[in-house]
Order: C-alpha cells, then structure tokens, then sequence
C-alpha cells in the first residue's frame, strides 16, 4: 500500500521492532497525527482468543473516562412509556416497527448506537441482517438491551464504547481525538485495557494480549508493550 509522504515522514518517529510504554506511545501516536482534521486515536488489540468457539468470545462495554470526542447518535426502539423516557433522556432517534422499512428499503442509518427494551427485540430481530454486520444490533452484554433506557442512553452520551472481536480475533475501539492531553487518552486507554483483561475468557490458555497498537486515523501504528500491561 503506498503510503503518502506525511505519513512517511511521520513514521520516521517510530523505531521499528519496538515496543513502548504506554506514556512514550501516547505521546508518539499523538506527535504523528499531522493530518488537518481532528484524527480520531484507536487502539488495536490482539488477543489470543480463537473466536471460532463460543467459550472464547470477548464482548462488553466500557465508559471512557473522558469520552471519544465524537457525538454519538443515539436511535432507541421502545414504545409507550418507555419511547417517552427515552425521548426525555436525551435519544435522538425513539420509534418501533415503523422504522423498519426506513432502514431496511431507504437505507437510513443516521445513527451511531442502536438501544432497545427487551419487549422490542422482536422488532428488532428483523432487521438483524442488516444491523448485525454492521455492529448495530443490540445485546444485552453492552447494556443496550435494557429496560433502563434513561442509565443506557447517559453511559452511551458519556462515553460507552463497546468493544469485541472482529474475525481475526482482533479489538478495535476509538479512544479519543489526537486533540485530547495526553493524560485524557492514557486515562481512556487504562480503562479499556483493565476492561479487556477482566473479560479474559477462563478457556483462553497462554499469552492473553498479543499485540497492543495505537494509531491516528491517518498515522503510522505504536506498539505497546503487551507484557506490562497485564
């Protein structure tokens, strides 16, 4: 992949093959988001869990300390009472089956978390093959499936992420701007790594964390490393 010269010139600041701390790699994954917007800073952690067996699946929820930096839209299925307390809490989005089609015939998705109570799932269960892929679909594990909208949609507005592994057994989550303080991105990222290592799956035997690596949107990745994290 050909990489561009910023980003060349960028990576300059990393010194192959090694492996940082977490203050030096913070601070470097910082330094190396030159692009002109506000690069969002993720962190990519390999595990060695093999998600092919249920035993083995890691998913759940965190509140970021200092959020992401992005404003999250927030769509919540609920009827009645519930629909009203969603609305009050602060929703974006609050509806039932007449969203259906909306999202499944004009391809709306002006949202960026999806809530429901339990007595939706049915509902929502219909739109799984198109929710489901794209990691919208509620689940109870990340608290989005819940009776308590008000508690949901305030962790969510506050800075809960979800995090959980992609097919490669790998996690990718925001946690924050490249325009946060250095303290603010570390402070997320203690609490996402403590999270993580607190749903090590009992049947995952040998080295848990793989690999830890911070990026910017655009820059080069930092590597962490994964033994003094644990």
């Amino acid at each position: 992949m050909k990489r561009g010269k910023k980003y060349a010139e960028a990576a300059k600041n990393i010194e192959k093959g090694n492996l940082y701390d977490v203050a030096e790699a913070v601070s470097l994954v910082k330094k190396t988001a030159i692009a002109k917007f506000d690069e969002t800073i993720e962190a990519h952690i390999r595990t060695g869990c093999d998600g092919r067996h249920a035993d083995q699946q890691i998913r759940g929820a965190v509140v970021l300390p200092h959020g992401t930096g992005k404003k999250i839209r927030i769509l919540v299925f609920a009827k009645d009472a519930k629909a009203e307390e969603a609305k009050a809490a602060g929703a974006d989005y609050v509806g039932g089956d007449e969203l259906i089609p909306k999202i499944q015939k004009e391809n709306w998705f002006e949202f960026d978390v999806v809530v429901a109570t339990p007595d939706m799932m049915g509902v929502v269960g219909r739109l799984g093959r198109v929710l489901g892929p794209k990691g919208l679909m509620p689940n109870p594990k990340a608290g989005t499936v819940t009776m308590d909208v008000t508690k949901a949609i305030q962790d969510i507005k506050a800075g809960k992420i979800e995090y959980r592994l992609d097919k490669t057994n790998i996690i990718h989550v925001p946690l924050g701007k490249a325009s946060f303080t250095e303290e603010q991105i570390t402070d997320n990222f203690q609490t996402l790594i403590e999270a993580v290592i607190k749903a090590r799956p009992a049947a995952v035997k040998g080295q848990f964390l793989k690999s830890v690596t911070l990026s910017s949107t655009m820059g080069p990745g930092v590597k962490i490393n994964p033994m003094r994290l644990v």
